[in-house]
C-alpha cells in the first residue's frame, strides 16, 4: 500500500478560547492536487502552518513524506516547499540574484546556486526580467518568482497557500500551467484558494473546511454530484443573477423549478446549468444555510 504524501488525523488547533481545527483528518496520495476550499478564518492558512511545522499543533497527528511534523520537524522541512498569501521574494534584489540567494541559503555552492537559478529562471519563463529588480516586476512574475524560489531543492510536497490571490486572469492562468507541470513532474501539490473554478481545474481531490471541521471531501465532480442535477437561473440583461433554483436533475424537477420562476414573478433570461463547486460550497458552508430554498439575489438582504 502506497504511504501517503500527507496524512492528517484527529488535529485540532485552538487560539485562546476560539477552536480553530478540530478533529480534522484526511489524506493526501502522492502526486495529486489536493485543494482545500473554505470560508474566511475556517482555518486553512492554520493548517498550512501546522504541516510546514510553523506552528504545532493542540492533539491529533499529522506527517508529511512519512515524517510527523511534531518529532521530526527538520525532516519535514528538507522536503517540503511553501509558498504563502505573499510573495516572499526581496525587492532589491534581481529575480537570478533572489534565487541565486535562497540557494546559497539551502547550501548549494555558488555554481550550483547559480545553474538551479537559471534553470527556474527559464522554466518560469522569467529570463528576460532576470536582471531587473523584483520590485519592477508584476503581480504575477512576482508570484512566479516567489514559487520558483520555493522549488529551488526540487521538494517532493509544495505547499501554495492562496498563490493566485490579486492576479489578473491572464497571470493566473499562467500560474495554474506552472502548477499542472509540478504535477507533471510528479510532485504532491497542497493548495488552498478562494476561488473555486481553481480547485475545478487543477485538484485531484477538493477538501471544503468549514468551522474547523473536513465537511466533504472527494473528487470535484463526486462532490458536484452531491448537490443535485442542474441548475435554473434567471439574469437580468445586465448578466446580474436574479434567481437560482437547484434541481434533482429529472424532468419533474426541471419543471417544478421553471415554474417556482415564473411564480416567483423575477423576469429575466432563464439558463439552465450543471452544478459547480459554487454550489457544492454554499451547501457544505454556513453561506449555504438554506441552500435548497429559492435564491432571490438582490432583492433579499445578503
Amino acid at each position: 500500500m502506497q504511504t501517503p504524501a500527507i496524512a492528517v488525523s484527529g488535529l485540532r488547533k485552538t487560539f485562546g478560547t476560539h477552536p480553530v481545527l478540530n478533529d480534522v483528518t484526511f489524506e493526501v496520495a502522492p502526486g495529486e492536487i489536493f485543494a482545500l476550499l473554505g470560508p474566511n478564518g475556517a482555518g486553512k492558512t492554520t493548517l498550512i502552518n501546522i504541516l510546514s511545522t510553523l506552528v504545532a499543533p493542540d492533539a491529533g497527528t499529522a506527517t508529511v513524506n512519512g515524517f510527523d511534523v511534531g518529532r521530526d520537524p527538520l525532516a519535514v522541512r528538507r522536503s517540503i516547499g511553501l509558498t504563502g498569501q505573499s510573495a516572499a521574494v526581496d525587492e532589491v534584489l534581481t529575480g537570478s540574484e533572489n534565487l541565486r540567494m535562497m540557494g546559497r541559503l539551502f547550501g548549494l555552492s555558488r555554481s550550483a546556486s547559480a545553474a538551479r537559478a537559471d534553470e527556474l529562471l527559464e522554466r518560469f519563463d522569467l529570463v528576460q526580467a532576470a536582471r531587473k529588480r523584483a520590485k519592477t516586476y508584476s503581480g504575477g512574475m512576482r508570484r512566479r518568482l516567489d514559487l520558483a524560489i520555493s522549488l529551488i531543492v526540487a521538494p517532493s510536497v509544495l505547499f501554495l497557500d492562496e498563490p493566485t490571490t490579486g492576479l489578473d486572469p491572464r497571470s493566473r492562468q499562467e500560474l495554474w500551467n506552472v502548477i499542472r507541470s509540478l504535477k507533471e513532474d510528479g510532485r504532491t501539490v497542497f493548495l488552498t484558494t478562494q476561488y473555486l473554478e481553481e480547485a475545478d481545474q487543477l485538484a485531484d481531490t477538493v477538501a471544503v473546511l468549514n468551522e474547523g471541521h473536513v465537511v466533504a471531501s472527494g473528487t470535484p465532480a463526486a462532490l458536484k454530484a452531491t448537490v443535485g442535477g442542474d441548475v435554473v437561473e434567471v439574469r437580468d440583461r445586465a448578466g446580474n443573477l436574479l434567481l437560482q433554483l437547484p434541481t434533482d436533475g429529472s424532468i419533474h424537477g426541471l419543471r417544478a423549478a421553471i415554474a417556482e420562476v415564473d411564480a416567483s414573478g423575477v423576469d429575466g433570461d432563464v439558463t439552465v446549468r450543471e452544478p459547480s463547486l459554487d454550489d457544492v460550497f454554499l451547501a457544505l458552508t454556513d453561506a449555504g444555510a438554506g441552500h435548497a430554498a429559492p435564491e432571490l439575489i438582490g432583492r433579499t438582504a445578503r
